[in-house]
């Protein structure tokens, strides 16, 4: 009922959406819009006019200005014209030849610069000001004029002739007068009509605002009167029609109808109050029958229903219930139900079902009820009240779900838990339980009893506490990945410090598992304290037979060394000589001597240097690992080892890569790795016949990693035992040990790389070994 029910309304309110976008299109709106749209028009023409002919105004003013810029621009030149002919004819009276000529220039430069100036004003003014035909052409005219004539004038004031000095003035300068004379009156002319046009037109204005500014108020307030008064009778009396309705609806008539005709919102409202009239008669009747159908839902679901009265007794019951229990409804009512419950549990559920009552508060229990069989089934059953607008209790609505299922593999939970508790309990392994603040939780007996403490002194500490201090901050990341990683297994070793101080190696194994509230992490523990003695052992002995095949090589390589070292001494001692000789001269050369002194320190670094990484292969101590960049380490042993090669002429090339990443290493094992190699590949080319070469490149390898090589072209590997080389004390050298190849395999395996041989064609050997990047290191 309630499906079908919500469905008409969803249909019938789409349909009513439907029908008030149609009837939307003659509606209040667009009338009022429209009557709007009329008045505001109306102003806006009159704003318009009243604009345009201020418009009129002002152009009207700003051309008599650009006219007077142009009478002024004119008048400026015509005087500057006047006041050059009067100065030229008082000097010419006077007969002041001299004056004249001084005077000559300065008038006729303030005459050009005036018409410049003028030109300048009129190419500012509008288009048709610009192009007044006399002016521009009268000052090219004068422009060009006036320079002969008072070059002209100069010369026969010069020469005396002042009768033609005042004939020149006359006849040439007077009528320059006369021309711009012509144009300030022509311009002034022009400007004097300008101003009584522009005075007519501003009184014309006048009048045509005087007389649209009333008409278009006036016309503004008859349409507003108008259709205000239209438009207001066709909504009141529509609304008036729907007020009526509205009451009718209240008092429960759904057969009265409302009459209102037209396209408009009011008559689609109208429209609309009569479908949902007709629709909420339709709907009464409708929910007429739904109390049986929600009956039958109450009666069919899967559950068991009821309701009481304040006081708690049942006054309905569905038939699931009266099913399950094969009582008949009137043995139900009231409190007769109790007969139902589990003789174990009806004292306890009765006292907190009147508990309930007496608080006023919901309740939630569980209890077993017997079935139509005879048997008994666990149910969880709940009880909530139902109040007033006063909040008074005036019904209790209950229902009782079927956990039987639940109740059973609850008990399966338990009797698992049991056993693992058993397993963390009685296991030979250290357990912690932590939680996802990084405290302890649980751990087992062994696990406390191992660390010298109990149980209780370290659940609700901190798990760090019983790490070495130096290992928290690993163990605080790798407890945070696993909480990130939730299922996934993660494994590391740390230290453990006892309650007595004694530090002991563990391995652990961490998994993080979701819980109700909140992750938690698993750990078990494995003491390796012996394991990790005994490899420390056993990484010793592979130092000290490392230091021992050091050793050797370094023996053989003794006179070669020597050699190398004993050059840098050389040189400084040559240079020593050179700078007592400098300083011995009657007359010393500081300078040289500077110089010599200068190549000694640089000459004994040298040998400093090439002592200090011998003394470091033969050094014995602990491996320290540090960022090393390669090519660095290659170039050092080619230092100690050119005196080698020269000696049975060989050369070196390289072949070292740029930018290559360093990568995290001992650097003493690294340089023994290179020198056991490239020894060997000397050893292997010194009786050849033929090129002498030792290859050494470098460069990027795949998965983060960098690639040595080191080829030579020697006697190649040992026929049918290529796959012997690196076992222990396999050699071919008469006097070899058998570990060089051995110990450098191991040392480069202990970097995270690999080492490896390959035949060359024609002939020689090439060994290449990998080493891991700093990056990848850290990874």
């Amino acid at each position: 009922m309630g499906l079908d029910t919500t469905t008409r309304l969803k249909h019938w309110t789409k349909r009513a959406e439907e029908k008030s976008l149609h009837a939307g299109r003659l509606n209040i709106g667009p009338r009022l819009i429209l009557c709007f749209a009329v008045i505001v028009l109306s102003m806006l023409a009159a704003d318009a006019v009243v604009l345009w002919q201020f418009h009129l105004v002002r152009t009207q003013a700003e051309r008599l200005n650009d006219i007077d810029q142009k009478l002024v621009a004119v008048l400026r030149v015509h005087t500057s014209l006047l006041a050059f002919h009067d100065q030229l004819d008082a000097l010419a009276d006077s007969e002041d030849a001299k004056g004249l000529v001084a005077e000559a220039g300065p008038l006729r430069t303030a005459v050009l610069e005036e018409i410049h100036r003028a030109t300048s004003a009129l190419s500012l003014l509008p288009f048709d000001l610009q192009r007044d035909p006399p002016i521009l052409p009268t000052f090219r005219v004068i422009q060009s004029a006036l320079p002969s004539q008072l070059e002209a004038i100069s010369t026969l004031a010069t020469s005396g002739d002042w009768r033609a000095v005042h004939l020149r003035l006359t006849n040439q300068v007077r009528p320059l007068e006369s021309l711009t004379s012509a144009l300030v009156e022509k311009v002034d002319r022009e400007a004097s009509e300008q101003q009584a046009q522009t005075a007519l037109n501003i009184r014309r204005v006048e009048r045509r605002v005087f007389l649209i500014v009333p008409m278009t108020a006036a016309f503004t307030l008859l349409i507003a009167a108008t259709l205000g008064l239209a438009i207001t009778r066709s909504i009141t009396q529509p609304l008036t029609r729907l007020v009526e309705g509205s009451k009718a609806l209240a008092r429960g008539e759904f057969q009265y109808q409302v009459t209102i005709s037209g396209k408009d919102e009011l008559a689609h409202l109208g429209q609309v109050f009569n479908d949902t009239a007709r629709r909420l008669r339709d709907l009464y009747a409708t929910l007429q029958s739904s109390e049986d159908r929600l009956r039958l839902v109450i009666d069919t679901i899967p559950a068991h229903v009821w309701s009481t009265r304040p006081d708690g007794s049942v006054d309905f019951i569905n038939r699931r219930w009266l099913e399950t229990t094969g009582l008949a409804a009137e043995d139900a009512l009231g409190w007769d139900w109790k007969s139902t419950v589990h003789p174990d549990d009806l004292a306890g559920y009765v006292t907190q079902w009147r508990a309930a009552l007496a608080a006023g508060q919901s309740m939630e229990s569980e209890a077993r009820l017997r079935r139509a069989d005879g048997k008994y089934s666990w149910w969880l059953i709940r009880n909530v009240p139902q109040r007033d607008e006063l909040g008074n209790i005036v019904k209790w609505y209950g229902t009782a779900f079927d956990i039987e299922e639940r109740k059973r593999v609850e008990a399966q939970l338990r009797e698992s838990e049991e056993q693992w508790r058993d397993v963390f309990e009685n296991n030979p392994t250290m357990y912690f339980i932590v939680d996802a603040a990084g405290m302890v939780m649980a751990v087992n007996p062994f696990g406390a009893e191992t660390l010298g403490y109990k149980a209780e002194e370290l659940v609700g500490k901190p798990v760090l506490n019983v790490f070495h201090e130096s290992d928290r901050e690993a163990i605080q990341r790798n407890v945070a990945l696993c909480l990130e990683q939730l299922g996934r297994a993660k494994y590391w070793e740390a230290r453990k410090v006892r309650k007595d101080g004694t530090v002991i190696s563990v391995r652990e194994t961490g998994k993080a598992v979701p819980r109700v509230n909140g992750p938690i992490v698993l750990i078990a523990c494995e003491d390796i304290t012996e394991q990790k003695r005994a490899g420390e052992a056993l990484r010793q002995a592979q130092a000290d037979l490392a230091h021992v095949n050091r050793v050797t090589t370094m023996g053989e390589l003794t006179a070669s060394l020597a050699h190398e070292v004993n050059q840098p001494i050389a040189a400084a001692v040559t240079n020593a000589n050179t700078c007592l000789r400098w300083l011995a001269r009657d007359h010393p050369d500081l300078k040289e001597a500077r110089a010599a002194a200068t190549r000694i320190v640089k000459d004994a670094t040298r040998a400093g240097e090439i002592i200090s990484r011998i003394r470091l292969l033969f050094e014995k101590g602990a491996s320290e690992r540090e960022s090393i960049d390669v090519n660095e380490v290659i170039q050092e042993m080619i230092v100690l080892l050119r005196s080698e090669a020269i000696r049975y002429s060989i050369a070196f090339r390289t072949e070292l890569g740029a930018d290559l990443p360093p990568v995290m290493g001992d650097r003493v094992q690294l340089q023994q790795v290179l020198m056991n190699l490239m020894v060997n590949g000397m050893e292997a080319m010194k009786d050849v016949d033929g090129t002498r070469e030792l290859i050494i490149k470098s460069q990027r390898g795949g998965n983060e990693q960098l690639l040595v090589s080191v080829s030579d072209t020697g006697v190649g590997l040992p026929a049918q035992k290529a796959d012997q080389i690196f076992n222990a004390f396999f050699t071919t050298k008469p006097h070899g040990t058998g570990m060089g190849l051995p110990i450098s395999r191991s040392i480069i395996e202990s970097h995270g790389g690999g080492l490896w041989a390959a035949g060359n064609s024609p002939r020689g050997a090439t060994f290449y070994f990998t080493l891991a990047t700093k990056a990848a290191a850290h990874e």
